[in-house]
């Protein structure tokens, strides 16, 4: 073989550069304390975090998303270890997450900053795309409406959504079960 082919190559991972490399992914799902939440809980996955991204407005608040004056979705950025998840895998995970039928909103949350969307890269977007539409051949009942958009900037919300689920467990409980979130689900995909 040649030496030029030997030099491009892939390597394997050493350790160090395992730890190092973590790509990001941007998903909105409706409320983004369940959303963060359930994306924790997926192995792989380092870091999550809410907030805002698709609108128009910079730094936009949780007043200017809810209001619907900024163009926003209330969304979640993932960071993950692609050596143990693949971006494929997290997106078949996403859409258990979600009810992709609703462009209406999700669950009790109504209006354009709560629909269902992957933020994608160029690079993701055909994984993306694939993955919506063989989503969308599991699917029990409805159509699928989320969207792929193109990322753009992803703003953190203020620091009292952040942890939601875990620093107000109660609060989070209620709301979760009240808004009819996980009955909805069993619904949309079965199970």
């Amino acid at each position: 073989m040649p030496s030029a082919a030997l030099a491009a190559a892939p390597k394997p991972a050493t350790q160090t550069q395992t730890q190092t490399q973590t790509q990001t992914a941007v998903f909105a799902g409706g409320c983004f304390w369940c959303m963060e939440n359930d994306m924790r809980g997926i192995p792989g996955v380092l870091k999550v975090g809410s907030g805002y991204t698709g609108g128009h407005v910079a730094k936009p608040t949780y007043e200017d998303v809810t209001s619907e004056r900024s163009g926003h979705y209330e969304s979640v950025r993932v960071t993950y270890d692609p050596a143990k998840l693949d971006y494929g895998f997290l997106l078949y995970k996403y859409w258990k997450l979600v009810d992709p039928t609703d462009d209406g909103g999700q669950f009790c949350d109504r209006g354009p900053s709560y629909k269902p969307a992957v933020f994608v890269t160029p690079a993701q977007r055909p994984i993306a795309e694939k993955s919506r539409a063989e989503a969308a051949v599991r699917l029990k009942s409805g159509g699928m409406k989320a969207q792929i958009l193109d990322a753009k900037t992803f703003w953190p919300a203020e620091a009292y959504h952040r942890d939601y689920a875990k620093n107000h467990a109660v609060q989070y409980h209620l709301y979760r079960t009240g808004c009819g979130r996980d009955l909805r689900l069993k619904q949309v995909w079965g199970g």
